[in-house]
């Protein structure tokens, strides 16, 4: 079904100086008139060569996702969910759709806590059935197809049955996934197709798939029906219920893919537009720049005072989602308010450009709700995939997918991965008397990091980017959406900015690029600082008066394919 809603010291410039000039030397790929930027070179191949033969954006995001789920399993596929911001250029509209998982409908807000009244450790949680929330992929893939599409649904399956017929190279950045995934040998079968004959797979290895080519058979033949009131999602709960969960066939026939519309923050001259609740993305990462506008980032460059600026407002940025953000069908969420650029203002106030603030705490946005909430305390969250598509016409979509952490439950049926996505939930429903607003509810949707994002500059598409990485999205997006939109850099030499994340907390440097440089001068202003790697999977392309021009995080394996 679908329901639509409607202060510099030497040492700072210094750096500053030194990441800059490092920049300056990097490469930006060649304008085209129609672009694929994924996280795996055979899915951008099959989306690509669908909008070579003719087909659109959204033709080319079936091709991409279901190949994705073939040759990327730990971190996306038909058994989890995705965030999709689409830009129609025929209708001159943006808008959002919410392929998120569901929480059983039998769910309390007790579900993660333990016979002793405390949360479940958490891969405790993690590994097994009671982990795995109603898939969503397959129904976007559907309807969005159904909507906007101008190819033959069947045909846009055929590259990822041909791989997983005939089979594929498991790359390393796959098979060193495999090697260090914990409880992955666990389960049959996902025991046998990741460690055939007892030893995890190696990079080369040729690896089939006939499990996975059949459920795509089936899904040609009768789109996603066979997920939400069929023998996939029969096989689906009869995995599940095995190992501890308590999806039924209900939950999946009362499957909704959700309409929304899009949050948009200005930013200087752009409309900076993401997917609201229950994902926290495009709040957070609105936050993060309404409240750094007002410095003068651009005449700063990439460095150290940037850095500090951009930290503090994802530090206060991120004390607010911890409180506020859930999803709003089932708490309310102050989303004009956590926007409001008064509120921002007032927030970026307590930002001092001389001083980190770890005593930072959330604010209270204009809203009518009176009703007092507890935050959610840090928890991990992993394996995702983010692409961005545009073709000849001008539509444009952004999205990101995921099973939550990489490999999801471990458990597997019809050759896909299911998702973990409960564990996104708060495992403490409540703090001090007060609920949490991300607590587990029946059929309710967990909160989200991923932050699909569309740029609009004169209502159409400038920018298109996300990443994968798990709460640390939302500073790899706003820092890299940042780089171009301040620093005027191309999305390849964005990208391969070193990363700076707060998420309410620590600053996070990334090991082995200029933002470790970054480390003295932070401690100086007080941050506790962490350098280490930080591996985001960033894809982006940027419409200019040349063409588009895109980008590749060289952190994972994904490439730009345009013409």
């Amino acid at each position: 079904m679908w329901r639509r809603w409607t202060t510099t010291g030497p040492a700072i410039l210094a750096a500053t100086l030194s990441a800059m000039g490092a920049l300056l030397a990097a490469d930006a790929r060649a304008g085209s008139t129609q672009m694929v930027a994924a996280a795996h070179p055979l899915a951008a191949q099959a989306g690509f060569d669908v909008l070579a033969a003719g087909g659109n954006a959204i033709d080319a995001m079936v091709a991409v996702q279901t190949v994705l789920g073939l040759v990327e399993p730990q971190s996306s596929g038909l058994g989890g969910g995705a965030f999709a911001v689409y830009y129609d250029a025929t209708s001159g509209t943006l808008t959002t759709f919410d392929g998120r998982e569901v929480a059983p409908a039998a769910a309390t807000p007790d579900y993660w806590l333990g016979p002793d009244g405390e949360p479940l450790g958490f891969w405790e949680a993690v590994v097994g059935g009671r982990s795995v929330g109603v898939p969503g992929t397959p129904m976007l893939l559907d309807l969005l197809h159904a909507r906007y599409g101008s190819m033959d649904w069947a045909d846009l399956l055929v590259p990822a049955m041909t791989l997983a017929e005939e089979g594929f190279a498991v790359t390393p950045r796959l098979a060193s996934s495999v090697a260090g995934a914990r409880e992955l040998d666990r389960f049959e079968p996902t025991r046998s197709y990741f460690f055939p004959g007892g030893a995890p797979l190696e990079a080369g290895d040729v690896l089939m798939n006939p499990a996975y080519a059949e459920t795509l058979r089936l899904m040609a033949a009768e789109r996603s029906a066979p997920f939400y009131d069929g023998p996939v999602a029969e096989a689906i709960v009869a995995a599940t219920t095995a190992e501890g969960g308590i999806l039924a066939l209900d939950d999946f026939a009362a499957y909704e893919l959700v309409e929304r519309p899009p949050i948009c923050v200005e930013y200087h001259r752009n409309l900076v537009c993401g997917m609201g609740p229950p994902s926290s993305g495009a709040l957070t990462v609105g936050q993060i720049l309404g409240m750094v506008e007002g410095f003068d980032l651009q005449t700063m460059g990439y460095g150290p005072e940037a850095a500090h600026l951009i930290a503090e407002a994802a530090r206060l940025a991120f004390k607010d989602r911890a409180l506020y953000m859930a999803d709003s069908d089932f708490v309310r969420v102050p989303v004009e308010g956590l926007v409001d650029p008064a509120y921002l203002v007032e927030r970026a106030l307590l930002i001092d450009p001389m001083a980190a603030n770890p005593d930072a705490e959330a604010g209270t946005p204009p809203w009518d709700e009176g009703a007092l909430r507890a935050p959610q305390s840090t928890q991990p969250e992993h394996g995702t995939s983010h692409f961005v598509i545009m073709d000849e016409a001008g539509n444009a979509l952004s999205m990101t997918t995921t099973i939550e952490s990489g490999f999801g439950s471990r458990l597997m049926t019809g050759g896909f991965l299911l998702n973990n996505e409960l564990t996104d939930f708060s495992f403490r429903p409540e703090a001090d008397g007060r609920p949490v607003a991300n607590r587990v509810e029946g059929s309710k949707r967990p909160r989200s990091s991923m932050s699909p994002t569309i740029v609009l500059r004169d209502g159409a598409p400038y920018l298109l980017i996300g990443s994968p990485g798990g709460s640390r999205i939302i500073g790899y997006t706003a820092l890299a959406a940042i780089g171009v939109l301040d620093w005027d850099l191309m999305p390849q030499s964005a990208i391969d900015l070193g990363h700076v994340i707060n998420r309410g907390g620590a600053t996070d440097l990334e090991a082995g690029t200029a933002a470790a440089t970054f480390a003295a001068p932070l401690a100086e202003l007080g941050h506790e600082v962490n350098v280490r790697d930080l591996t985001s999977g960033l894809h982006a392309i940027l419409v200019t008066d040349d063409g588009l021009v895109g980008g590749a995080d060289p952190r994972r394996e994904g490439v730009v394919l345009g013409d």
